[in-house]
């Protein structure tokens, strides 16, 4: 008689969703969870705040928690925190949501520095009885193996979720420190003392870079024991650029992030007055996602390239996977200068996965991401002509761009595909569920007395 299979581990992964625009975040929660599926584990995806958008299959699978319609008001109006939750539940319908959204909730920092506070307070905060809510499905419905939050401002929930929830509890950090550094006083400081607090009382912080693992530890003022470095992957599935030398193309120069003042779209520009003088017939093509809050400083950025005609174009927000890799494609050469230190570089491996070399900042996670894949060049942050000299050097040597472009194509798939981030994440987390079973099981010696 054939022993029986193992129970399949479930992670349940709490995602907050991006107020309608495509988030990097929960686009790789979404990843994530696919492949650890695919992997054979039992995986939930569940939003907060807003139903999440991706250009892939969505893998949410349960209601929207914290709706951030009722969180609002609940932040707004004391009333309303009393009302009957049958009275309440019809706004966290992500329809109704999704509406919202189109007519400007903003997810801005510089807007949300009291709401961020008094989500951050937990069960002591205005947002008491949401928290519960979430927190008796996930301990009494759910009963996941392992949970994890996708961002420290999640961290919130903590307490509450582990009166419910007895097993292993992660939250992972993609980026908090640049919407927190946005809050203003006092918000900024009260929100990080609350954050310091409230992630230490999860098993461990998980983060996808050495560089994000010492800074956060360092802001938090939380031992860098505390910190655990996951793998970065991406679904590889049809991102079919290829290598090439770009002989019979104009040289196009690509920009592909959300349209805001830190994702560097000015650097890019200043960079690509320089070096289209010297090359008039090179493109700049420029795509991400535009929000209400940055439509000036876009136009600003932007308002003398229309005088170049073909040689500038948006491409606005893909709205679809097949748009977006489409636009990866018709690139040379993809540089995002971020002025801001990123921690993960998604855009990274997906111009790499088609092919695509990439110009980036020596800063953040770029040059660990520049020296596994070998896919491109550094150039010293904030350096507009240091930027073009490198494009220059791309464009004079098609021999040498082409060897970025098939080491990092290589790479990405030999370390980055969304199959090894799954099957590396789920050996960690089951090293902690098997850990809290035997401690479980273990008896608990009498002290003398």
């Amino acid at each position: 008689m054939s022993e029986p299979s193992p129970r399949k581990l479930h992670v349940a992964i709490i995602t907050s969703g991006g107020a309608g625009m495509f988030c990097g975040a929960c686009m790789h929660d979404n990843t994530w969870t696919r492949a650890m599926m695919l992997q054979g584990a039992e995986a939930t995806l569940i939003p907060t705040y807003t139903p999440i958008r991706v250009d892939e299959e969505n893998m949410t699978g349960s209601p929207v928690f914290l709706g951030g319609i009722n969180v609002y008001l609940n932040y707004r109006s004391h009333l309303w925190r009393t009302l009957p939750r049958f009275m309440k539940h019809w706004l966290n319908t992500p329809w109704i949501i999704n509406l919202a959204t189109k007519f400007g909730v903003s997810n801005d920092a510089h807007e949300l520095g009291a709401l961020t506070v008094t989500l951050l307070e937990g069960d002591q905060g205005a947002e008491g009885r949401e928290i519960e809510e979430l927190a008796q499905f996930l301990g009494s419905q759910l009963k996941p193996d392992v949970i994890c939050l996708s961002n420290a401002l999640l961290s919130g929930t903590i307490k509450k979720i582990k009166e419910h929830y007895q097993g292993p509890l992660f939250c992972i950090l993609q980026g908090d420190d640049v919407f927190l550094e946005e809050l203003g006083e006092p918000y900024r400081s009260r929100s990080l003392e609350l954050i310091r607090s409230n992630v230490q009382q999860v098993d461990g912080v998980l983060v996808h870079s050495d560089y994000y693992r010492a800074f956060m530890a360092d802001y938090l003022d939380v031992p860098v024991e505390h910190f655990h470095k996951v793998l970065l992957g991406i679904n590889l599935e049809g991102h079919d650029g290829t290598p090439a030398d770009g002989s019979d193309e104009p040289f196009t120069i690509g920009f592909f992030a959300r349209i805001c003042k830190e994702k560097g779209l000015h650097n890019v520009v200043k960079a690509f007055e320089i070096f289209h003088q010297a090359h008039p017939d090179s493109r700049l093509a420029v795509g991400g996602f535009l929000g209400k809050e940055s439509e000036a400083y876009f136009h600003e950025t932007t308002k003398h390239l229309p005088a170049l005609n073909e040689s500038y174009k948006y491409w606005g927000s893909p709205a679809t996977r097949e748009e977006k890799i489409a636009f990866y494609k018709s690139l040379s050469v993809l540089s995002v200068p971020t002025d801001y230190h990123e921690p993960k570089g998604l855009f990274v491996l997906e111009a790499l996965a088609n092919g695509v070399p990439v110009v980036q900042p020596a800063h953040g996670a770029f040059p660990e991401l520049i020296e596994q894949t070998a896919g491109g060049l550094l150039v010293p942050p904030g350096d507009p002509q240091a930027l073009a000299d490198a494009w220059e050097r791309l464009y004079q040597d098609k021999e040498y761009r082409l060897q970025l472009a098939r080491q990092g194509y290589e790479r990405v798939r030999q370390f980055y595909s969304a199959e090894l981030m799954a099957t590396e994440s789920l050996s960690f987390f089951q090293k902690w569920v098997d850990a809290a079973v035997l401690k479980q099981n273990t008896p608990q010696l009498m002290p003398d007395p």
